[in-house]
């Protein structure tokens, strides 16, 4: 299978299962304990069918909105994502070329695999910061004065992670970063010798928004100990409060889920937050971000600007998120699985198929601009 065959996310989903071993592919493609919400993420948009209108002049398709003070010519964005580098050498260098190419933004996470500074100066697309909250409060301040020097204008706190999910895949493989893997799942990494040869001639993987303030080298820590042993899980609103103060910009919390603490975040001066349950990878059985925009923005949708992400395959499925008032969705595995598959131009292929599934279906739902899209075009599907 090549990648001019692919034309879906499940064409980039089985090419990326054909060349990653299967540790890492499941990596990718996992969620937590019975994977409920991993599969009611992409469900829950077929709950709701579109309503068109016709006749209504659709020649030009202006896609851009705004998020967060950041113009984007494309109401989705690449969600920061750990360990990039390991699907692919190019890592978080393909994701952010090919979001400058479709004038997007991108994320890069605390666990992402190339410097924030290095894509900061090589790209001027929109670049958001995502961290977690540690125990060390000194550690916290110094990660946002790094991303601040760097010219980075969006903080993103995850919030949902304050432990991390019970992902028995890995469990299974004994994925783990330094590797401990099972004979079983080192057997995979022999069956595919073209990713190892990848792996061991490019540059030697490390962390480098954490390398400079925390010891990630050798077996010192691994990725899931970083989040049983640094992570705070006492995090409250007050200290998220205190840092949207120190941050004194666009300050974005990723995970929320309720109205209760949507308003919260509004309270305390966050410019956006993200309804996301972490693509089905931590609270197994929570609802889906889609199943919750229309009540959160209703509740807050004139004081911050709501977002969501998790399931979304389709470029339908963010026009319904759309519709229901979110200012843009973010893609995880939408563009992983491009990544694993191909570098950069696969990442620009989902890109490229995405865009011209918005504009094929803002024409046929009549709209010309995406704030033409109202909840009155959506219906939910009886039965």
């Amino acid at each position: 299978m090549r990648l001019s065959h692919c034309h879906n996310f499940h064409d980039f989903q089985d090419l990326a299962r054909r060349r990653l071993p299967a540790p890492i592919y499941n990596y990718i493609a996992g969620g937590a304990d019975d994977e409920v919400t991993l599969r009611r993420n992409a469900a829950s948009f077929e709950a709701v069918d579109l309503v068109p209108n016709v006749l209504r002049g659709v020649a030009d398709v202006d896609l851009s909105t705004t998020i967060m003070g950041q113009e984007i010519d494309l109401p989705v964005y690449l969600s920061p994502t750990a360990l990039q580098r390991l699907f692919h050498h190019q890592g978080e260098r393909a994701t952010a070329a090919a979001a400058e190419r479709f004038g997007t933004m991108f994320g890069v996470s605390s666990l992402g695999t190339v410097s924030m500074e290095e894509l900061a100066k090589k790209h001027s697309n929109p670049q958001v910061y995502q961290f977690y909250f540690h125990k060390d409060r000194a550690l916290n301040s110094a990660m946002m004065a790094r991303a601040k020097e760097s010219g980075i204008k969006v903080m993103m706190l995850t919030v949902d992670s304050i432990t991390g999910g019970n992902r028995e895949r890995d469990l299974r493989t004994g994925f783990s970063i330094p590797f401990r893997l099972t004979p079983a799942a080192l057997a995979q990494f022999v069956m595919k010798p073209a990713w190892g040869i990848n792996y061991v001639t490019h540059e030697k993987f490390s962390l480098p928004q954490l390398d400079a303030h925390i010891d990630m080298k050798g077996d010192t820590l691994t990725i899931g100990r970083y989040f049983t042993e640094m992570l705070d899980p006492s995090m409250t609103w007050d200290d998220v409060a205190a840092m949207v103060a120190e941050w004194n910009g666009p300050f974005c919390l990723k995970g929320v889920m309720s109205v209760e603490d949507a308003r919260r975040a509004a309270d305390i001066g966050c410019t956006g937050i993200v309804l996301s349950n972490h693509g089905g990878r931590q609270l197994d059985g929570s609802r889906t971000g889609f199943d919750q925009l229309d009540e959160i923005v209703q509740a807050v949708g004139d004081r911050m600007d709501v977002m969501m992400d998790g399931g979304v395959t389709r470029g339908t499925h963010v026009l319904k998120a759309l519709a229901l008032g979110a200012k843009a969705v973010g893609l995880g595995r939408y563009y992983l699985f491009p990544l694993a598959a191909a570098g950069q131009p696969g990442i620009e292929r989902a890109l490229g198929q995405m865009k011209a599934e918005l504009v094929r279906g803002m024409r046929l739902m009549g709209c010309t601009r995406i704030d033409q899209l109202t909840p009155d075009m959506l219906r939910l599907r009886q039965g």
